[in-house]
């Protein structure tokens, strides 16, 4: 098919095999919607059991096929597992989004050394096992797309003890660079998605009409191109991009989905 004459083929993965850890947090639930609307099958992969059956049947009414499995890529074994799980159900797996992690805020002169730690095990350590997974499925293959999860805060610091999370981030990034160097050659691509704020049940407040969230909301703005916060839809865009044919020159890259917040 000439993609020219009909490039909104590019985009197209319907029956591709989706695995998405942390489905039912911010970005995974975004992930999961989008992807069950496109006609994916889904693995979806979370620790909430209760959190999980909810987006799952969300996604089945969408039309998608599910697989729900209640688990962490806490470890080898699991995460092995989970690429076995996603191959068994639905034959392969095309795409994998590591949407799951943690964020536990301190002042470095008060945040524990276990803190630290559980942070970079969540968010680094876990990707970096989940992506190796599926890697080697993905290498038999020929083919494959990981998506990670990253954050502006991955490029900038911030002066509210998040020093556990910054450096993470900044990994997470080490990570997706590395990843698509490696991996380029096995046709697999390996890209990232940097959110600043966006509208999620943990970031609701900042978007109500209070003096408390007109105040940080302000400051905020005032960085921020485009003038306003993120919605969920603001990353659909993006996630069906690194998901999708349209992307298989694209390695390697954090795409920054932030309103121009850290352009300027």
């Amino acid at each position: 098919m000439n993609v020219m004459a009909n490039p909104l083929s590019m985009f197209d993965v319907k029956d591709k095999v989706a695995l998405i850890t942390g489905a039912s947090g911010a970005f995974g639930m975004v992930a999961a919607r989008v992807l069950a609307g496109a006609g994916c099958r889904l693995v979806l992969v979370a620790g909430n059991q209760v959190a999980l059956d909810e987006i799952s049947e969300e996604c089945r009414g969408m039309g998608a096929e599910v697989l729900a499995v209640n688990a962490r890529p806490t470890d080898e074994e699991t995460c092995e597992g989970l690429v076995s799980q996603a191959v068994d159900a639905f034959g392969a797996l095309d795409i994998l989004v590591i949407a799951s992690g943690m964020n536990k805020v301190a002042l470095v002169t008060d945040m524990e050394p276990e803190t630290f730690t559980s942070v970079m095990d969540a968010n680094v350590t876990q990707s970096w096992l989940m992506a190796r997974a599926a890697a080697r499925r993905m290498k038999e293959q020929g083919s494959g797309k990981i998506v990670l999860v990253s954050s502006a805060r991955g490029l900038l610091g911030h002066p509210a003890g998040y020093t556990a999370y910054c450096a993470s981030k900044s990994a997470v990034d080490g990570i997706t660079k590395a990843l698509g160097c490696e991996l380029g050659a096995s046709g697999i691509t390996v890209n990232a998605i940097a959110p600043t704020v966006f509208r999620s049940p943990l970031t609701a407040w900042m978007f109500e009409d209070t003096d408390e969230a007109k105040k940080v909301r302000s400051g905020f703005l005032a960085r921020v191109p485009v003038g306003r916060l993120g919605e969920p839809e603001d990353l659909a865009g993006p996630l069906l991009f690194l998901s999708s044919k349209a992307s298989d020159f694209y390695t390697g890259h954090i795409l920054y989905a932030d309103g121009g917040y850290t352009a300027g």
